[in-house]
């Protein structure tokens, strides 16, 4: 396995690693140079066998012995070794997972294919908050959703937080983003489902009432944090959902609700 030791920060062979903290700058970079970072050994893991391909692998020499196999499975991908002085003067913060792994970006898939076959599809508008996308991510790998729809303004889902955050469900579910809102809006009620928000409105309905009625095929539409699902997006759904609370309460956080929302409404 090619080992690279690094001496300097300033190596121009570990350039995929420089300023990952920086997550304007990444979200900017990283898809337009076809890569996303995988962080820790276990995320590194699960995106090689989601069949992803390494581009470079980067980590403390303390962690080559427990990544050993996998390096040893791609004999052909450097893997750049340095202090953790180094590896924190390259990245922008400290190294405490294990490894990170440079990986090509898989082809964005096509909304129609992502959709065929499924019952459950959750619909991301406007979340921009990566430690919530991750989570809504881990929770739909976890509780049978079936696919995963994000909006032009999301957040990247292969942004190494989103990755890290949804511990890698992110390669579970099948997702795309979307180019027009409005029309996959009426893509999916063509194709079958019925659309629900998660707002609370004055017709919103009890999430355990909707469930109640066994729907075939349900696209369930979540906003961001705050500001919630937009007007027009109210106006296009064919319905609203909510969770009951106790008085004094009137939200839970995006990731929690979705869910709370998820099992309710799973296809049974």
């Amino acid at each position: 396995m090619p080992v690279v030791m690094l001496d300097s920060a300033a190596d121009p062979r570990v350039a995929d690693y420089v300023a990952l903290s920086d997550a304007a700058l990444r979200q900017r970079t990283d898809p337009g140079r076809g890569l996303y970072i995988a962080e820790s050994s276990k995320v590194v893991r699960r995106a090689l066998a989601a069949g992803h391909v390494p581009r470079s692998f980067f980590l403390a020499e303390k962690w080559l012995a427990g990544l050993a196999d996998v390096l040893e499975a791609h004999p052909d991908v450097p893997a750049f070794v340095g202090s953790p002085g180094v590896l924190e003067e390259i990245t922008g913060f400290h190294l405490h997972r294990g490894a990170l792994a440079a990986m090509n970006r898989p082809a964005p898939l096509p909304v129609a294919e992502v959709i065929a076959g499924a019952r459950r599809v959750v619909v991301l508008e406007d979340i921009v908050d990566h430690t919530n996308l991750g989570a809504i991510f881990r929770s739909a790998a976890a509780l049978g959703v079936d696919a995963v729809l994000v909006s032009p303004r999301c957040a990247d889902p292969l942004y190494r937080r989103s990755i890290r955050v949804s511990m890698g469900g992110v390669f579970q579910v099948p997702w795309a983003r979307l180019d027009d809102w409005e029309q996959a809006l009426d893509q999916l009620r063509r194709t079958g489902f019925t659309l629900a928000a998660m707002e609370l409105t004055a017709e919103a309905r009890p999430v355990d009432e909707v469930a109640a009625e066994s729907i075939d095929r349900l696209a369930l539409v979540l906003g961001t944090e705050g500001a919630g699902i937009s007007e027009a997006t109210l106006a296009a759904v064919d319905q609203t959902v909510m969770i009951p609370m106790r008085p004094g309460v009137d939200s839970l956080n995006v990731a929690a609700a979705s869910a709370v929302a998820m099992w309710e409404l799973r296809a049974r």
